[in-house]
């Protein structure tokens, strides 16, 4: 079985979701054409990234945009990673709202590291990982910062995802892209990312958990890998069968960890050397 995601390395345009609506139902278009069982977007896509955010500027749940990638995913028999900068309980939520190809909301997911110590402090963190059923393919989310920490990975394999799709929009990827292959080797899933193209941006990737072949010898992983300038669509093939198969003979995962010895994980102390101004 093979699974094929559609990436968009495109920048949106500040506050103005009618066009953007418009470039996503033109690049779900052209997916499904390609035969995407999804398309994956960068961050904030239809209302842009340009903080600070109020929740009156910030899109409902219910917003009309939403209602009409809805509609046009079931039409296209495509499903969407849809972002957008939403309505919190108190301050707007860094969004993303994955879309089966029967038009369905399957989850909202609300990004849990926020980044507090730039823009991002006026918004509402996420409270939670989730993982859910597409199409018989366990899916998660988690949104650029969150990857920066290995725990968001390694949660959402633990509740059972396979693929995990990351809208992003930050520069300095290099290390970003490496620490994605080393979080789809560690867990045995999936990672796809997109990014908006640009100079010292770009660089939308896909990465197979499967470091080695039957025989050991190790291979590369990298099922994508764009450049920085491009803008457009690039697709990412995952074979499911092959996927599944490693992560039931493999040791990485949840295998042979000794959690006893992670109770320091969960503790809130921050001490030297970081401390940080805006820590929550």
């Amino acid at each position: 079985m093979i699974f094929k995601v559609a990436v968009l390395q495109k920048r949106s345009l500040d506050r103005q979701p009618d066009q953007n609506t418009k470039t996503v139902l033109s690049a779900m278009e052209e997916a499904a054409r390609l035969g995407a069982d999804l398309l994956l977007l960068p961050e904030c896509f239809l209302t842009g990234y340009e903080l600070p955010f109020t929740n009156d500027e910030a899109l409902a749940d219910s917003d009309p945009h939403l209602t009409i990638l809805c509609q046009a995913a079931a039409a296209m028999k495509i499903g969407l990673v849809a972002t957008a900068i939403t309505k919190g309980t108190h301050r707007p939520q860094n969004a993303a709202f994955l879309i089966d190809k029967s038009g369905a909301i399957l989850m909202k997911y609300a990004k849990v590291h926020t980044c507090d110590f730039a823009d991002e402090r006026c918004l509402e963190s996420g409270d939670g990982f989730q993982v859910c059923d597409f199409h018989g393919v366990k899916l998660g989310i988690m949104i650029c910062y969150d990857r920066e920490y290995p725990e968001s990975a390694r949660i959402l394999m633990l509740k059972g995802a396979e693929l995990i799709l990351v809208p992003n929009d930050c520069g300095a990827m290099a290390p970003r892209v490496q620490a994605l292959s080393t979080r789809a080797y560690e867990n045995t899933v999936g990672i796809v990312m997109a990014n908006p193209n640009g100079e010292n941006a770009g660089c939308s990737c896909a990465f197979s958990p499967i470091c080695w072949d039957q025989d050991g010898i190790c291979i590369d992983n990298t099922l994508l890998l764009a450049d920085d300038q491009t803008e457009g669509l690039f697709c990412a093939e995952f074979d499911l069968d092959a996927l599944r198969h490693y992560r039931e003979t493999e040791m990485m995962g949840n295998t042979f960890r000794k959690v006893h010895a992670y109770q320091a994980l969960l503790s809130e102390e921050i001490t030297e050397p970081f401390l940080r101004e805006g820590q929550r």
